[in-house]
């Protein structure tokens, strides 16, 4: 929604809200110029996009509190916004919605190596914290494959994980304690150092829900010492088939990777035209297998999964030599989305997570929902938990080509659904997947959930028009109003 510059009401309401804001945050804290605004209009959605009502950029938790009371209090919605990496639409601005960009918490507060952990702010990005501790032989697990770019609030919001969370888990596994402000500029910290917290699992709650409860100020997360040995395995396979068993059966003799990726022949191409990582382009789908621990384990697990490949038909099979070999494998998987860039003028990520046994049957229909919607798809994803990150390339350009491809990407969660998994494995719902929640949720299981976020955030101020399909306000905590009906957002223009 573009504000009516002829509704006096409205362009008053607007002063009022820059004043106070700029009253809070001093300096060039407040954006209110449309051409600056654009830098702000879209999110890693980028077919969706909208300028906002303002931008306010505050650098102290006191400000940011000071913020969400006034909005409170005025009756001003906020979308919470980090480096704007997401992939569901989770940081799409609205024109009715003051969005409250962390970029200036980008601090390191403290490394405790003692306690095997570091306390950081919500701006600082995913490498950052093990660059920081590479020195003394620790990292943070997660790894997002935008982890350059992509923050540490981010990933607390959405959940993210990346090729190590097999083993090691996703951001809510490696997380120790979160300092938070509530909608009406409460702040409280949930967890700590300490290993275990009591009471109610909070931080459970408030990891993965996408800004829609509160705006985090400070992260402690979990730092791990880095592995004695790290080796991988790079398996071709000569069908996708083949190579969906083979992931089946490592895992079903017990063996847990510390990553566990398959690419199918497009994405193969794309990431070794890019990256000339050495993989095979005679193959039909490539697995990046690697493990880590001690070296003598690390030596028997590479001989046990290199039988389990040749028994399910592998024909080719590299093992790392070096670490610097190892990152190379690793570097094409982690350009793969970049790379499509080579291949197709635009494509649409999908994230949808499935039983790893069903690999080989979704991969199949998969192809059979290209066929039908007649767009190519290149298929890059976590192979040893399920998740799925399909590719579907399309041309923006060519009238309808974007409505095709967000057809066939609803088409591909409804399938993940059907065969017993869920909508998102760490991209989030945002406004993506908002509509097909119905897919895998009835009215009460969403009651429930908005339930817990009135306990929350009562008047649906935080990043509204977000995960749910129908928007209620709450009179009071964990009490439903009748429905108001379904939330669309046409004022978001598709670009």
């Amino acid at each position: 929604m573009r504000l009516p510059q002829s509704d006096p009401d409205i362009i008053a309401r607007r002063r009022d809200i820059v004043s106070a804001m700029r009253r809070i945050v001093p300096g060039e804290g407040v954006i209110v110029d449309e051409q600056e605004l654009r830098a702000y209009e879209c999110d890693g959605l980028t077919a969706y996009r909208q300028l906002p009502l303002i931008v306010v950029l505050p650098d102290t938790t006191a400000q940011i509190s000071a913020i969400l009371r006034y909005c409170h209090e005025n009756e001003v919605n906020i979308v919470p916004r980090g480096a704007g990496t997401s992939l569901s639409g989770g940081a799409i601005p609205r024109g009715d919605a003051l969005t409250l960009g962390l970029g200036k918490f980008s601090r390191i507060l403290d490394i405790d190596y003692d306690n095997r952990c570091a306390v950081v702010q919500p701006g600082v990005t995913n490498l950052a914290i093990s660059q920081a501790v590479a020195e003394r032989g620790f990292y943070y697990a997660p790894d997002p494959s935008s982890q350059i770019a992509c923050t540490i609030g981010g990933n607390v919001a959405e959940n993210s994980g990346g090729v190590h969370c097999l083993k090691y888990g996703l951001t809510t596994n490696n997380i120790l304690g979160l300092e938070m402000v509530l909608m009406d500029g409460e702040v409280i910290r949930l967890g700590g150092k300490h290993l275990d917290a009591e009471g109610l699992d909070l931080m459970g709650v408030v990891c993965g829900s996408e800004g829609l409860l509160g705006v985090i100020t400070e992260v402690t997360v979990r730092l791990l010492r880095q592995p004695a040995s790290a080796r991988a395995l790079l398996i071709g396979f000569p069908t996708v088939q083949a190579a969906g068993d083979c992931v089946a059966a490592i895992i079903a003799r017990g063996i847990i990777p510390a990553g566990m990726e398959m690419m199918d022949r497009p994405a193969i191409a794309a990431a070794e035209n890019f990256v000339h990582a050495g993989y095979p382009l005679d193959v039909e789908a490539l697995l990046i297998v690697e493990l880590d621990g001690p070296q003598a384990e690390v030596e028997d697990l590479l001989d046990r999964c290199s039988e389990i490949a040749r028994v399910r038909g592998a024909t080719t099979l590299q093992v790392s030599q070096d670490d610097a070999e190892r990152q190379r494998f690793w570097a094409g998987r982690k350009a793969a989305f970049p790379a499509m860039g080579r291949i197709s003028p635009d494509y649409y990520c999908m994230d949808g997570t499935i039983p790893r046994h069903q690999l080989p049957n979704v991969l199949t229909k998969m192809n059979e929902l290209s066929q039908k919607h007649g767009l190519a798809i290149a298929n890059v994803f976590h192979a040893g938990d399920g998740n799925l990150h399909p590719l579907v390339l399309y041309d923006a350009n060519i009238p309808g080509q974007l409505e095709t491809a967000e057809t066939f990407g609803a088409d591909i969660l409804r399938l993940c659904v059907q065969v017993g998994g869920v909508l998102t494995g760490e991209h989030g719902v945002g406004l993506e997947k908002r509509d097909l929640m119905p897919e895998m949720f009835n009215e009460t299981d969403l009651a429930h959930q908005e339930r817990l976020k009135c306990a929350f955030d009562p008047e649906a101020r935080l990043n509204p028009g977000k995960v749910f399909p129908t928007l209620h306000r709450c009179a009071e905590l964990g009490r439903m109003h009748v429905s108001q009906g379904k939330v669309r957002f046409p004022d978001i223009p598709r670009f």
